[in-house]
């Protein structure tokens, strides 16, 4: 269940979307930076699951392993993000293009990862971080995260990967 703030509503978000997506690119963009800088590169295993999920260039994905997602300082992206209870404590990962945050107890869960690389072949083919947020967002806010398009995208990828009964 989602419990919303009554002054953040998601219709207010969509009419406020075109002044939160430059704050939710500038952040995501310095946490990403983050991520390359202080991350790890793909394990073999990683990099042969990047290739055959499309990945294009997965020699520059990097993982970080945090005990929690990393969240926006700006006052207004902080209050949306948590109106819509976007980034809680409860995700395990997060594709911030090439850098992926994963939650230190999650660290060795093949499939996280592989879904995470699913969004990084999203953000390649989109071209960027503001295009891929834009999309995922939008799809987020309108028909909710579970059934939104890029999300079954990576759930479908995950599904036809060869992982058998791996983590």
């Amino acid at each position: 269940m989602q419990i919303q703030q009554p002054f953040m509503t998601r219709q207010l978000l969509l009419s406020q979307f075109d002044k939160l997506l430059p704050l939710a690119t500038k952040w995501a963009a310095a946490v990403e930076t983050r991520i390359l800088r202080e991350g790890v590169p793909l394990s073999e295993q990683g990099l042969a699951d990047a290739r055959s999920l499309g990945v294009c260039k997965p020699e520059r994905v990097r993982l970080l392993g945090l005990e929690s997602v990393p969240t926006p300082t700006d006052l207004t992206l902080k209050t949306a993000v948590a109106a819509i209870q976007f980034l809680t404590p409860a995700i395990r990962g997060l594709a911030l293009r090439y850098g992926i945050f994963v939650r230190s107890d999650c660290w060795c869960e093949r499939r996280l990862i592989a879904h995470e690389l699913v969004h990084t072949v999203q953000y390649e083919r989109l071209g960027g971080i503001r295009p891929f947020l834009r999309q995922y967002l939008t799809e987020c806010l309108t028909v909710g995260y579970p059934a939104a398009p890029m999300e079954q995208e990576a759930i479908a990828m995950v599904g036809r990967l060869d992982i058998g009964d791996l983590a």
